[in-house]
């Protein structure tokens, strides 16, 4: 028989509690995650950046108005869905995670996940992409495919914020949330 879920606000006041790794030291607060609790799909994220740890919400700056526009195009709202990150705490300066704080902070993730209980978990960037799938492939090769990582359906998809610094990836983008809405209509 299956672990019993940890509901997400037991989980929240976990997370806000955690002091498991140094970023605890930098942060506001921790930004656990938002959306639906039953959503059928949950979209993971990198980690906080500066409005996030600020705000407690994740995706609430320009990488999370692109996510907005980029959720329509897939027939989605906010509300739909779940957003978290890999971590829960913002690393210095927007570095990208070690891998010391990977290995802390997902056990909270993979409890998110399986209080949610997704149909669909759609990864943006490499760091979520590869922690999820457990792949050393990156997410320019991977990006737009649909995976499978136990009884998920995984997928890939460029991190919003990649646009913002390259302007080029908005068309894949566009297109990787058209083929994620027509995934979801099936």
């Amino acid at each position: 028989m299956g672990k019993t879920p940890i509901p997400l606000d037991v989980l929240a006041a976990e997370v806000a509690q955690c002091r498991k790794c140094p970023l605890c030291e930098g942060r506001t607060q921790t930004v656990f995650g938002d959306g639906n609790p039953d959503a059928r799909v949950l979209i993971i994220g990198e980690a906080p950046g500066k409005n996030e740890d600020l705000q407690g919400i994740p995706f609430v700056g320009k990488a999370g108005q692109n996510l907005n526009q980029l959720l329509e195009i897939a027939g989605l709202a906010r509300e739909d869905v779940f957003i978290a990150n890999v971590l829960k705490c913002r690393p210095p300066g927007n570095r990208d995670p070690r891998p010391e704080e990977i290995e802390l902070c997902t056990p909270f993730l993979r409890e998110q996940t399986r209080t949610i209980n997704p149909e669909f978990i759609v990864t943006l960037g490499n760091f979520a992409t590869k922690f999820v799938l457990k792949t050393d492939r990156g997410i320019t090769r991977l990006h737009g495919t649909l995976q499978q990582a136990g009884r998920f359906k995984v997928f890939p998809i460029y991190h919003p914020a990649a646009a913002i610094y390259d302007r080029s990836k908005w068309e894949a983008l566009e297109n990787d949330f058209a083929t994620l809405g027509e995934l979801l209509r099936k």
